[in-house]
């Protein structure tokens, strides 16, 4: 399937986000976790470039009256309307490419599975259709996947997931490529399968008394 430029950008702009705002956005967390060495726990890279992407992601938005919230560990940004949310996560498969399918890198827990149920149930409503102070599990919320390119660079799409495969995001009602063309390498991995990403419980850490 190829989606016209054009095309994603006048959807971008009906969802109130532009492709240079996850330029941005991604570009900063790339930089982030570039600082990332061998001394680090395995984990930080794909933790660090998870958290600092949501981060940037909502302090360039909630200036422009998006909501921000951490419910159920899942980070989100709510648009003022409350017709839509989006939150950030790594994604595997062909992230950015239609012709290829896509889906979460990592693990999901029940709160985002539950999310991504109700998302295939509430169709994208109208602003005059929508009541402000909605309820949170019930506005469709989209994912910015995420990827390493093999050969350096990141990849990435706005994405409107509507089905899961056990524990991983794999259906999806629409995908918006985003043109991330000149932006830098992180030059880690960013995606480890323990990265402790939206709805998931993280690694588990075992301590003994002594």
């Amino acid at each position: 399937m190829i989606m016209d430029p054009q095309e994603v950008l006048q959807r971008l702009a009906q969802l109130d986000v532009f492709n240079e705002l996850f330029r941005r956005v991604l570009g900063s967390a790339a930089v982030d976790v570039s600082s990332c060495t061998d001394f680090d726990a395995p984990a930080m890279p794909g933790t660090l470039f998870w958290s600092r992407t949501n981060r940037y992601l909502a302090e360039e938005l909630t200036p422009k009256g998006w909501k921000h919230t951490r419910r159920d560990s899942i980070l989100r940004v709510v648009h003022p309307t409350a017709t839509h949310a989006i939150t950030a996560l790594s994604g595997d498969g062909g992230v950015g490419n239609l012709a290829k399918p896509v889906r979460s890198k990592n693990p999901k827990g029940r709160a985002m599975a539950a999310l991504v149920a109700k998302n295939g149930q509430f169709p994208l409503i109208t602003r005059d259709e929508v009541l402000y102070g909605r309820e949170l599990d019930q506005i469709p919320l989209w994912c910015l996947l995420y990827k390493r390119k093999d050969g350096g660079g990141l990849e990435a799409e706005l994405s409107l997931p509507v089905g899961m495969q056990g524990k991983y995001i794999n259906e999806w009602n629409e995908r918006l490529p985003l043109n991330l063309s000149e932006l830098g390498d992180p030059g880690v991995d960013i995606a480890l399968l323990d990265d402790p990403g939206p709805g998931d419980e993280g690694p588990e850490v075992l301590v003994e008394m002594r």
